[in-house]
């Protein structure tokens, strides 16, 4: 197998947080230069047509290019440690959990950095900085909803660390890394102590 990435991109660092959670060897790591747009050879659009990272080649020769798509796959081809679910209730729980830091904390978060980091612009042409604000408001909002609920519980979906804690923290090590924000700066004490916690985890250097 080969995961075609770009190494701290949130998206394929999801993949490759969720490939080192499991322990897997044996998947091959092509880095993708996006400043060099790379994702838009020939070659790599034959892969994945909407010129997007990660794209994982599968043994029978098929390409998978969404993120939820590779960890489901790979979740059923190496079930353990379980991230995604053990039975229908929990499936569902981790999913919707995993889905809400996704569209809520996640993208958000990633347009803002895109929109205004300016070793990004070649990726956004034009970058809008009205809604770069607009998003990273809307991101701050998604964390201290996610702050109160770590004020609850351990982790992002429940009892155990789960797919739903790697796409959070994949986001705001995004934000962190670009825009220099991190949960402690708008006081989120309990998101910031959930973030410090995951970066002790090997998988969360595994880039």
């Amino acid at each position: 197998m080969r995961l075609h990435r770009t190494p701290r991109a949130p998206n394929p660092r999801r993949v490759t947080m969720f490939i080192a959670e499991k322990g897997i060897d044996g998947i091959e790591l092509v880095d993708v230069d996006l400043a060099a747009q790379a994702h838009r050879d020939a070659a790599f659009v034959a892969r994945s047509p909407f010129s997007k990272v990660p794209a994982l080649e599968l043994p029978d020769g098929r390409v998978l290019t969404e993120s939820r798509a590779i960890q489901t796959w790979l979740e059923g081809r190496f079930p353990e440690p379980n991230l995604m679910g053990r039975d229908a209730d929990e499936r569902a729980s981790i999913e919707e959990a995993d889905r809400q830091v996704e569209l809520y904390l996640l993208f958000p978060l990633a347009m803002w950095v895109r929109h205004t980091h300016p070793g990004l612009a070649v990726l956004e042409t034009p970058q809008l900085p009205d809604y770069a604000a607009s998003q990273a408001a809307r991101g701050r909002e998604a964390a201290a909803i996610l702050d109160r609920r770590l004020a609850e519980r351990e982790w992002i979906a429940g009892e155990r660390f789960t797919v739903a804690d790697i796409t959070a923290f994949c986001a705001l090590e995004f934000a962190r890394g670009l825009v220099r924000w991190r949960p402690a700066d708008d006081g989120l004490v309990h998101l910031q102590a959930w973030r410090d916690r995951v970066a002790t985890r090997p998988s969360a250097t595994a880039l």
